[in-house]
């Protein structure tokens, strides 16, 4: 994976970890818009490489009623706005293997879900597009096991991927992120640690999922300690109200002093 590659990247060439931040899903235009200015401004000032996260649908859900997105093409439009706006690459992610050519057009990175990074039709369909495949780790997979999914996105000749790792289902309500994996996983793609779904509390009876905000910094500064190449944290102005994972989002208000700290441990660690 070349980081310099993806469309729009700034500070790619210092030895910062990159971000890939935002909301869980598009809600509106006014929203993404409010958040990616916030993220970028920090972002530039600290010399973090930035991508803007946004999920154009939720297919995940565990209830039938929860919210699951504005409309395909619309969202997908507002990350194009976000990127013409702010010149940064964007994320989302896929469901379908329709969904793959639809959201290249307007998208720089696709991701995989964790519940599907082993459906090879999907993985493939994403790899052949020739944008960058974000490859959730699977809850259930272990870090060596993730080689084979990579292989998946390069044997299609797609040598940009990236693995992030959510952690690992420990009983039915939480996820334990083995750290021990970092290094293994690395040695097939760059490795991101998924902050915030790390932290939640699934398969709740109510049917919305929880989670453990308050425990975003020190699982972030594991993460850069451990050598992790980049970070993924959901951030919304408002998580009590978000529409999608409210949650385990970090207080968008929270990120700049976040973002400080975990840059001072990552020139610390850089210089060991």
């Amino acid at each position: 994976m070349d980081l310099s590659a993806l469309p729009q990247i700034r500070h790619a060439q210092g030895d910062n970890f990159f971000l890939l931040s935002g909301p869980c899903a598009i809600e509106g235009e006014e929203m993404a818009l409010r958040i990616a200015e916030s993220i970028v401004e920090v972002t530039d000032r600290l010399k973090i490489p930035y991508v803007f996260k946004g999920s154009f649908k939720k297919a995940n859900r565990s209830r039938v009623d929860s919210f699951t997105g504005i409309g395909d093409e619309k969202a997908l439009k507002i990350l194009r706005k976000v990127s013409e706006t702010f010149e940064v690459p964007t994320v989302t992610d896929i469901h379908e293997n329709s969904d793959a050519t639809m959201a290249a057009e307007y998208v720089d990175v696709l991701q995989i879900p964790a519940f599907l990074v082993r459906q090879t039709d999907l993985v493939v369909a994403a790899a052949e597009t020739g944008k960058c495949v974000n490859l959730k780790k699977g809850q259930f997979m272990s870090p060596e096991s993730m080689k084979h999914a990579v292989n998946k996105v390069t044997e299609t000749g797609n040598e940009q991927v990236i693995i992030t790792d959510r952690g690992t289902m420990f009983g039915y309500q939480d996820l334990i992120v083995d750290f021990r994996g970092v290094p293994v996983m690395r040695q097939y793609a760059p490795v991101v640690l998924d902050v915030t779904h790390s932290l939640q509390q699934p398969n709740q009876s109510s049917g919305v999922t929880g989670g453990r905000p308050e425990l975003i910094g020190t699982m972030a500064r594991a993460g850069i300690a451990a050598g992790v190449d980049g970070l993924f944290i959901e951030t919304h102005f408002d998580p009590a109200n978000a529409k999608s994972d409210g949650a385990n989002m970090l207080p968008l208000e929270q990120l700049p002093k976040l973002l400080e700290r975990l840059t001072a441990i990552r020139e610390v660690i850089t210089a060991l």
